[in-house]
């Protein structure tokens, strides 16, 4: 069985490296340029070209370029039977079907850019074509970098993709509003940064650490009256994690959005 990526991006790299890390894979990976096909090589070690070789009924296909190239990635692919796992966003598996002639053999993975890593989360959908050992196939691929959850209705990776896929980037706009929140308060730029890194890497292994419920670790640092109360009612009052939820709802309905205009072409 060889893994055959096809497009070289920072996913497929993320995924292509982990499996290389961890060993007892043959992977491949596909790239029209040469310059990138030659970095891949020489900082994964492993196999690269310029074409798909022929695919047999045992190996794995994995779509890792953008959706709007993706039909004519797919042109003139022949799987040959091969399990083929999207990583594209948007794209449904009728409509990789359709790019691929008909082919159903196909597992959608929505993981997030922590995978580059190691600490991704990537939500799984098994089409009507795949079988279990498909299923546990793909899963034990993306375990490489990351956790892996499993859902069993195609629509919910929507939802995947408004909390895990583009989570990071909330956490990020968090991160830097804690930052500039720092500047503010007299810090340089570096010690902003680092200062919020910290805060964010211990609430994070505190939350892991006590399996407390987030509310609870919330009051626990809370004090009627006191400093933390203070921040936290003007959260309230602008109505911050409303906003959040309603980022994510807009952000779960683009995806379904994007989905529709795909399977419209």
């Amino acid at each position: 069985m060889t893994i055959y990526f096809l497009g070289g991006g920072n996913m497929a790299a993320a995924i292509a490296g982990g499996l290389a890390r961890q060993g007892g894979y043959a992977v491949h990976i596909v790239n029209r340029g040469a310059e990138k096909r030659e970095r891949l090589a020489r900082e994964l070690g492993v196999p690269v070209s310029e074409t798909l070789p022929e695919l047999h009924a045992e190996d794995v296909l994995v779509l890792a370029v953008k959706p709007q190239d993706m039909q004519a990635a797919c042109a003139g692919v022949e799987t040959n039977g091969a399990l083929v796992i999207s990583v594209a966003a948007g794209l449904s598996v009728d409509t990789l079907s359709r790019y691929l002639n008909g082919t159903r053999r196909i597992v959608r993975v929505m993981p997030n850019t922590p995978s580059g890593v190691g600490l991704g989360v990537s939500g799984l959908f098994a089409g009507d074509g795949a079988t279990e050992a498909d299923k546990q196939l793909a899963a034990q691929i993306m375990l490489a970098v990351g956790q892996v959850m499993v859902v069993e209705d195609e629509a919910q990776l929507h939802a995947v993709t408004g909390i895990t896929g583009s989570g990071p980037a909330y956490v990020f706009y968090l991160l830097d509003a804690l930052k500039k929140a720092a500047v503010m308060q007299g810090f340089d730029e570096e010690t902003a940064k680092q200062l919020s890194l910290a805060t964010f890497k211990g609430a994070v292994a505190l939350a892991e650490h006590s399996g407390e419920d987030f509310n609870v670790l919330q009051q626990n640092v809370t004090s009627k009256g006191g400093t933390t109360f203070a921040a936290l009612e003007t959260f309230k009052a602008r109505s911050v994690a409303e906003a959040i939820g309603e980022g994510v709802d807009a952000c779960v309905a683009r995806s379904r959005e994007i989905t529709r205009q795909f399977e419209a072409v």
